[in-house]
Parts: C-alpha cells; sequence; structure tokens
C-alpha cells in the first residue's frame, strides 16, 4: 500500500475511534438519567459499588424508588381508611404491588449498572485513554521527525534516524489499539444485549404484578357490586328552639365582638419589621449564587433553602441541577431557584 492509502488509512481509523469515544460518553449519560431522572439519585446510582452488589453485601441501590413511594402513601391511607371501605382496601391492595414493582425496579437498576454501565465507563476510562495517550505521543514524534527531516545535512543522520524509529514505534503502537478497539466492538454489542434484557426481564415482571393487581381489583368491584346497598335513612329532625327574637342566628347565642380601643388599633395596623439576616453569607470570591424563592426539598439528596440565602456551589450535575451548601449542609437543587453570583469554573 502506499504510503498516501497508509495515511488515509490511519486517520479513518482515528476518526471512528473519536466517534465511538463520544458515543459511549454519551450514551452513559443518557442510560443513568434513563434509569433515575432525580440528580440526587442518579449521583447514588454512579457510585453504586457494583461488587458489593455481586457479592449480595447490598439488596437496593440505597435511594428509593418512586414507585416504592407511591406504595408507602397508598398502604398508609389504606390503613387511615379502615377496613370497611372498599377504596381503603383496593389502596392496600395497590400499595403492595408498588412496593414489588420498586423491588423489580431495583434489580433492573442493579442489573444495568453491572453489566451495561460498568463495561462501558471502562472502556472509557481504559482502552478510550490509553488510544488517545498514544495518538499524543505520535503526534509529539511526528512533529520531532518532521523537524529534524527539514534539518537534514545540518544535523548527525544518527539523530535523525532515531528521532525516525521512535516515530514508526509510535505509529506501530497506536494502530495496534485501535485495530484491537474497532475489531472488539462485538463486546458493546453484547453490553447492549445484557441492557435490553435486563429491561425485558423487567417489563415482565412488573406486567406480571399489574395483572395480578388488576384482577384483584376487578374482583372487588364484582363483590362490591353484588352486595345490597343499604340505604341511608336520615334521623327525624328536632324542632328548632328559635330563641329570643332579637337573634338572627338559628338559636345559637351570639359571640360579643370585642371593642377595638385606638391602641389595639394602631398596634393591629403595624407591619412587623425585617430583622437584619443572621444567614451567614460566604466569601464572593468562591462560586456561590443566591436563592430567589423557597425550595422545599421533596427527594432524599436535595437542599432546601429560603428566599435570599447565599449557597456556596460545589458541582453542577447537570444543565438544570447544581450541587452545593449551606448551612453545613450539602445538596442537590434546581437552578430555576437561584441567581448565579460567582460561576463555577469551566
Amino acid at each position: 500500500m502506499s504510503v498516501a492509502g497508509l495515511k488515509k488509512q490511519f486517520y479513518k481509523a482515528s476518526q471512528k475511534v473519536d466517534v465511538t469515544s463520544k458515543a459511549v460518553t454519551e450514551v452513559l449519560a443518557r442510560t443513568i438519567e434513563y434509569l433515575q431522572p432525580n440528580p440526587a439519585s442518579r449521583a447514588k446510582l454512579t457510585m453504586l459499588n457494583t461488587v458489593s452488589k455481586i457479592r449480595g453485601q447490598v439488596k437496593n441501590p440505597g435511594y428509593p424508588q418512586s414507585e416504592g413511594l407511591l406504595g408507602e402513601c397508598m398502604i398508609r391511607h389504606g390503613k387511615e381508611l379502615g377496613g370497611e371501605s372498599n377504596f381503603g382496601d383496593a389502596l392496600l391492595d395497590a400499595g403492595e404491588s408498588m412496593k414489588r414493582l420498586a423491588e423489580v425496579k431495583d434489580s433492573l437498576d442493579i442489573e444495568v449498572k453491572q453489566n451495561f454501565i460498568d463495561p462501558l465507563q471502562n472502556l472509557c476510562d481504559k482502552d478510550l485513554k490509553e488510544i488517545q495517550h498514544h495518538l499524543k505521543k505520535l503526534e509529539g514524534r511526528r512533529l520531532d521527525f518532521d523537524y529534524k527531516k527539514k534539518r537534514q545535512g545540518k544535523i548527525p543522520d544518527e539523530e535523525l534516524r532515531q528521532a525516525m524509529e521512535k516515530f514508526e514505534e509510535s505509529k506501530e503502537v497506536a494502530e495496534t489499539s485501535m485495530h484491537n478497539l474497532l475489531e472488539t466492538d462485538i463486546e458493546q454489542v453484547s453490553q447492549l444485549s445484557a441492557l435490553v434484557d435486563a429491561q425485558l426481564d423487567y417489563h415482565r415482571q412488573a406486567v406480571q404484578i399489574l395483572d395480578e393487581l388488576a384482577d384483584k381489583l376487578k374482583r372487588r368491584m364484582r363483590e362490591a357490586s353484588s352486595r345490597p346497598k343499604r340505604e341511608y335513612k336520615p334521623k327525624p329532625r328536632e324542632p328548632l328552639d328559635l330563641g329570643e327574637p332579637e337573634q338572627s342566628n338559628g338559636g345559637f347565642p351570639c359571640a360579643t365582638a370585642p371593642k377595638i380601643t385606638a391602641s389595639s388599633s394602631f398596634r393591629s395596623s403595624d407591619k412587623p419589621t425585617r430583622t437584619p439576616s443572621s444567614r451567614s453569607m460566604p466569601p464572593l470570591d468562591q462560586p456561590s449564587c443566591k436563592a430567589l424563592y423557597d425550595f422545599e426539598p421533596e427527594n432524599d439528596g436535595e437542599l432546601g433553602f429560603h428566599e435570599g440565602d447565599i449557597i456556596t456551589l460545589t458541582n453542577q450535575i447537570d444543565e438544570n441541577w447544581y450541587e452545593g451548601m449551606l448551612h453545613g449542609q450539602s445538596g442537590f437543587f434546581p437552578l430555576s431557584y437561584v441567581e448565579v453570583l460567582v460561576p463555577l469554573p469551566q
């Protein structure tokens, strides 16, 4: 093959590696977001220790599933309604099913983390980084060889020969690493297949759980419709004692309205004065933001604050969520609730 043909082949392989790197990085991020839309749970999923899952040391990923939270809510209100309520009994059935769905979702998250996310992350952290290192080294040696080649005759031939050998050596190493990556991409297909298998297993179990719940609810409706309806019989009304003629509220005594004195009227119209805020403000030479509205956390890991609070920024999770610290507590919060005073370094 000609030199031009070799260069073209090398450039084509380099382009494929670059596209593979971008694809793996974005698919990883989107997969984690698909499994857990909540940024606090996403962070915990990313830090999940897969080895402990394989050994059976932990049976859940360490964060609540939305199905489990819904199930607990249904069970709590079902118990409050009591066993004589059709709706209460149905809520108990639905709540137990939701908790089962949460367990199945836990298994999905762990399975995908182990067989899809971790292998792709390893590909990013090891193989692709190694190729980038070889390509960077190759570029440096190419520049050195070109420089010495232009000075041929002015420098010793041995120096030029060594520069050429180093360039050829780096080129061979880079070509080999790229070839191995591109020729073994069937491994990524296998990992993608594992993702689909985990999803199929999750949806099969979810369908079974929901089918059983649907049958229970239909059976309850049939049983309720077959029972005779109880008629409501209101108690006979007792005659009302209208009391004295001047009372116009159905016989109930009226409470005397309190007299308002000038001093009490004046005090009631006073507006409370705002005292200076005792909130600790971090120095504005570090990344920070100011709360525009009150934010009440709804999930574990979220950071609550009040309007006017100054929050220290520590990390940006994505385009919609920040991580920060306030009063010694760390957590996540939405970007739309704050005004950035000092941005995070790029």
